[in-house]
């Protein structure tokens, strides 16, 4: 019977490309802006092995995913905020009371 290696092992035939798309402005957690890297991964990009980048661009796709759910829920918080009205004969909210 034949051995068999596992499909992980995949011949890689180019670079694996930079994520950078040139915003390049640190964040408040320090992760670029831009492509959500570490200031490390972005220093020692050309250094490291394909795993290692495809490790790296994952966690930047989890950041990112992070940052713009995080961006939508503050969003539909502050429009439900807006959106809040009281009927003529309600009670207003307890922040406009004085």
């Amino acid at each position: 019977m034949m051995d068999q290696k596992p499909h992980s092992q995949q011949l890689e035939f180019f670079d694996i490309p930079s994520p950078c798309i040139g915003v390049c402005e640190s964040g408040p957690r320090g992760y670029c802006k831009g492509c959500f890297r570490s200031r490390d991964e972005r220093l020692y990009w050309l250094k490291v092995d394909d795993a290692t980048k495809r490790k790296i661009i994952s966690a930047c796709v989890r950041r990112k995913k992070a940052v713009l759910a995080k961006k939508r829920k503050a969003e539909l918080q502050e429009n439900t905020a807006l959106n809040e009205q009281f009927t003529l004969f309600g009670e207003p909210p307890e922040d406009d009371k004085n």
